[in-house]
């Protein structure tokens, strides 16, 4: 029976389980990458999910009605820490903060361990393809953003092949931590950008 309690003005509203706490939908989120860090998207059990956050089944189902919807909405978060968009005053800084940013994500644990089986997923099923497409969009956007600004600022040509630039600005980055599991210093990030803003301009 779902519980009720006092408020201050004497009405009875739910508690408990009827609310969807915000710090139970963090712990679903945090198990969920856990458990895929470790399974594979296809080993996903949201039974495990559940009992990793300390929670049952229906705490799941309160919030995503399937897997799929879940494991989307973790996609979108993950996206989110990626990288930031703000103005740095020039094409060098605004590059460096984005891979700064982009390091930092990709020396998560999870993250690392979770991004190629995106893509590996990705070759088997269709499933994760519009979650996928999301977060591609989400990181060419601040790619995106740095190029009008240096386009404004004077630093990139207007007629730059956009879609290459936003390909090359993070890929040496995660292929060096993603596909070769290699350590990336500040010294390393520094040099890639030189190099990509040496790049760019004759892109």
């Amino acid at each position: 029976m779902e519980r009720k309690s006092i408020d201050q003005n004497g009405r009875r509203k739910a508690s408990g389980a009827a609310v969807k706490r915000a710090d139970l939908t963090e712990s679903l989120f945090a198990a969920l990458f856990e458990e895929w860090a470790e399974t594979g998207y296809t080993g996903i059990s949201l039974e495990r999910v559940a009992s990793r956050a300390g929670a049952g089944k229906a705490a799941i189902y309160r919030r995503w009605q399937s897997k799929l919807e879940f494991a989307s909405e973790g996609i979108e978060k993950m996206g989110v820490v990626f990288t930031n968009d703000t103005d740095n005053g020039s094409l060098k800084n605004d590059l460096t903060a984005y891979l700064l940013g982009l390091r930092r994500a990709l020396r998560h644990r999870l993250i690392r361990r979770i991004l190629p089986d995106l893509y590996a997923e990705l070759a088997r099923s269709s499933e994760l393809a519009k979650a996928l497409s999301q977060l591609a969009t989400y990181r060419r956007e601040r790619g995106a953003g740095i190029i009008d600004r240096a386009i404004a600022r004077g630093e990139l040509n207007s007629d730059i092949d956009r879609e290459l630039a936003m390909d090359l600005i993070p890929s040496p980055l995660y292929w060096r931590m993603v596909i070769l599991g290699r350590r990336v210093s500040t010294g390393d990030i520094d040099h890639q950008v030189s190099v990509l803003c040496a790049a760019l301009r004759v892109t």
